[in-house]
């Protein structure tokens, strides 16, 4: 049984509940997020940060669906547009949404949706689509982020500054999420099996 496939089953049944159980899961989901983007420094030359974000925002995509993910990163960003210190290093307020990573920001939106997708059909059973499903997702990112950073120093430099720089640890990251799905889904099979194994 997959990470999504667990958090199907656990959803309750009856409309009222499942809408709790769905906004709860999303805000623990836009935690783990603000969690992650205290995981933050910057680069030479390049005036966005490397962060945990994108590590955790694929995750959570993965492992609650791309509905409660958009949920959990919508909350994310409304956490820190009312200036709660969810983002990187954290900093907080609107004007970070539209900064020079703002771009990147709004991006974890569509990472969200497209890497839970790729989850919900079947993507996230193999460590090779689960890579694939989340560079998809990261593609997105690299997308509004680049093209919203190419408005403040051009198309040549965000290339460069936004994306280049920030490929090998984000195929780092997408290793290591897509790494950790598997054991999580042992884990929750056997204490399924034998819940007492885990006390």
């Amino acid at each position: 049984m997959t990470s999504f496939a667990y958090a199907e089953l656990l959803r309750p049944t009856t409309r009222g509940r499942a809408l709790l159980y769905d906004i709860g899961i999303a805000v623990c989901g836009s935690i783990v997020i603000a969690l992650a983007s205290r995981i933050a420094f910057y680069l030479p030359l390049s005036p966005v940060p490397v962060t945990g974000q994108t590590f955790a925002v694929l995750l959570v995509g993965a492992i609650l669906g791309r509905k409660r993910a958009v949920m959990a990163v919508a909350a994310y960003l409304t956490e820190g547009a009312m200036g709660l210190p969810v983002f990187a290093a954290g900093t907080a307020g609107i004007g970070i949404l539209g900064g020079v990573t703002g771009g990147y920001l709004i991006g974890f939106l569509a990472a969200g949706f497209i890497t839970g997708y790729l989850a919900e059909s079947g993507w996230d059973r193999r460590f090779l689509t689960t890579v694939l499903a989340m560079i998809f997702g990261n593609l997105a990112i690299y997308i509004f982020g680049v093209s919203w950073l190419a408005v403040f120093i051009g198309i040549d430099k965000a290339l460069y500054a936004g994306l280049l720089v920030f490929l090998p640890g984000d195929l780092l990251k997408i290793i290591a999420a897509s790494l950790i799905l598997p054991a999580g889904w042992k884990l929750l099979d056997r204490k399924k099996k034998n819940p007492a194994s885990y006390f």
